[in-house]
């Protein structure tokens, strides 16, 4: 799952990035408030971890936005007030649910998945094609129902291509939804991991086809070489 990361404190903004990557999530970290509002309104997202004491635009005033428009992703509030009233305004606001500050990584990392769960109830379960198939939740790739072995980075590759249904995705793209949006890395990361997961797809009849100058996109039939 790709999860934006709302927070103005870098350290925390980092803390939770790294723990959640650790787990095979992908995160774009923003600590502005009008640039996330900005940011917000056109990404990949699938769930907001949102600071409410922001420089910019306050956290309530980018959520009651996000409503407005009918964005309805999940929306973990971070807020450093412990008082009913703070707590109501910002469910009121639209959100999800929320974590008091200071707060512990293990507590947010099962927030986090039980919003997922939540989220998956409206969501397909699995993503197939052909004799593959994906379960977002679980993060599990299975060939003939059986578990496909694969690092987290080459599933989130392979989620990025199958969500779009046979559309080219570029390699911006891939990196973004990889790594993150705007991390330092190379276009030969992507090349890399679409590489050795081209391998492991053939066995169930399907190849990623490399679009010069495009991208790649993902479909049944290996391709001739």
């Amino acid at each position: 799952m790709r999860i934006a990361i709302v927070e103005d404190n870098e350290s925390i903004a980092k803390g939770i990035a790294y723990r959640l990557e650790d787990r095979g999530h992908a995160t774009d970290i923003l600590n502005d408030g009008a640039a996330a509002e900005l940011f917000l309104r056109d990404d990949r997202n699938e769930l907001i971890i949102l600071d409410i004491n922001l420089p910019g635009l306050d956290g309530l005033s980018i959520l009651r936005g996000l409503r407005k428009r009918g964005d309805h992703r999940p929306v973990l509030l971070l807020t450093a007030h412990s008082e009913v009233a703070d707590r109501v305004a910002g469910l009121d606001a639209g959100a999800d649910d929320y974590l008091v500050k200071p707060f512990e990584m293990d507590e947010l990392e099962a927030r986090v998945r039980a919003l997922s769960r939540r989220r998956a109830q409206t969501i397909e379960d699995s993503i197939s094609l052909g004799r593959l198939t994906f379960r977002p939740q679980s993060r599990a790739a299975l060939l003939d129902d059986a578990p496909l072995a694969m690092p987290r980075r080459e599933l989130a590759v392979l989620e990025a291509l199958l969500r779009v249904n046979g559309r080219v995705v570029s390699k911006s793209d891939l990196l973004d939804h990889v790594y993150g949006t705007g991390a330092p890395v190379e276009d030969s990361a992507v090349e890399a991991h679409v590489s050795r997961l081209r391998k492991k797809l053939a066995p169930a009849g399907l190849d990623i086809k490399t679009h010069r100058g495009l991208g790649y996109s993902l479909i049944e039939g290996k391709t001739p070489a």
